[in-house]
């Protein structure tokens, strides 16, 4: 039994994959640099800078995944364009938010 669609393509699967497959990994990242950052600096106002931007990626990330896992579940393919196109989109906010926060904790180490 085929579950494919006539329109879908094996890379338009693919990219909603990828997508699901690292948001959620990221998730678990920005937890993970939030608990280190706090364990390693001092509390300085860029300390809960920084806390703050990783809180709100893990979130954007988190709306990646599962917007990714809703293209991957839809059957219209119209719909799974637009909302893997919407993951697309969350998920590289939540990477240049991710540039942010590293750009913030050289600064802070560096100065």
């Amino acid at each position: 039994m085929n579950n494919r669609h006539p329109t879908d393509t094996p890379l338009e699967r693919d990219i909603a994959i990828h997508i699901f497959t690292a948001s959620s990994a990221l998730v678990g990242v920005c937890l993970t640099v939030i608990s280190i950052v706090r364990s390693f600096t001092e509390t300085h106002k860029i300390q809960t800078m920084v806390d703050d931007v990783l809180a709100v990626n893990a979130l954007i990330f988190l709306c990646a995944c599962l917007l990714s896992y809703c293209a991957l579940r839809t059957r219209s393919s119209r719909r799974m364009h637009r909302v893997e196109s919407a993951a697309d989109t969350a998920f590289l906010v939540g990477l240049g938010g991710m540039v942010m926060a590293c750009g913030m904790i050289v600064w802070a180490v560096t100065s």
